[in-house]
């Protein structure tokens, strides 16, 4: 991959009270290429995609979209402060992030938890917002539930709803926080399904994952997380097949 990546870290360090989770992580992923992120619980894995999402600010450390710093703006003494809450919104709309749970509005049908993204943050008239996400939930195979509330649906079928609203979006890189782990294991395969034809369809996309055969076919480079730090990035067959640190034989150890 060559040119300014599309999302980029540097430097990051995080800390919750005083357990540092992130230690100065750098991480980049480029325009169409799907990165797999690896590693125990409280590795720092999700920590990292909340800040790159910004739904988290770093203690220190950049965060850039194709070039362009994130979250802060300059003062006139030259010192930098956190944008406010407005123009962080305007910014996420180009970060797409799916978590663990669906986090779908309850109350409100498939097609109006995918419109409301549409109509309340990009300001779209209520017709094509419809017509938009019709689209879209057709996209993921929810085409025929559009009137369903999440209550009704599976797992595996809330989550392909949850990635639809991200998608809506138009994003230009998208973040998967173990968007498997909360569903039943015969569920599993259905969104993976739809993230494996986002990745063909050129979508830049970052996944933290347990799913390791998914990694070893999907994604272009595989990244073991530890303690804050990154231990080791390799295309899947080099990281699964001839791993470098023993710190990574460890974990794909305890993993298979």
């Amino acid at each position: 991959m060559t040119g300014t990546p599309v999302l980029e870290a540097v430097g990051l360090h995080r800390t919750y009270g005083q357990t540092e989770v992130l230690k100065g992580v750098d991480f980049s992923v480029d325009k169409g290429q799907v990165k797999a992120l690896l590693g125990p619980s409280g590795s720092g894995k999700s920590t990292i995609l909340r800040l790159m999402a910004l739904l988290e600010h770093p203690d220190s450390g950049d965060i850039l979209l194709n070039g362009k710093q994130l979250g802060v703006t300059s003062t006139s003494d030259g010192r930098s402060r956190r944008l406010p809450e407005r123009k962080l919104a305007v910014q996420r709309r180009d970060i797409g992030m799916v978590f663990q749970r669906f986090n779908l509005f309850a109350h409100l049908d498939v097609l109006h938890n995918v419109t409301l993204a549409l109509t309340e943050v990009s300001g779209i008239r209520k017709a094509a917002a419809v017509d938009q996400a019709t689209a879209m939930l057709e996209r993921v195979g929810m085409a025929d539930r559009l009137h369903h509330y999440p209550g009704e649906l599976s797992g595996g079928q809330q989550q392909r709803v949850a990635i639809a609203r991200a998608l809506v979006l138009n994003p230009t890189v998208m973040l998967f926080d173990e968007p498997t782990s909360a569903l039943d294991p015969e569920l599993v395969g259905e969104v993976l399904e739809v993230m494996e034809a986002l990745a063909d369809s050129g979508m830049t996309m970052v996944v933290v994952t347990h799913e390791a055969r998914f990694a070893r076919r999907v994604a272009d480079e595989v990244m073991l997380f530890d303690s804050g730090t990154i231990v080791e990035v390799a295309p899947p067959e080099e990281f699964f097949d001839n791993p470098q640190h023993d710190r990574t034989r460890q974990f794909l150890a305890k993993l298979h």
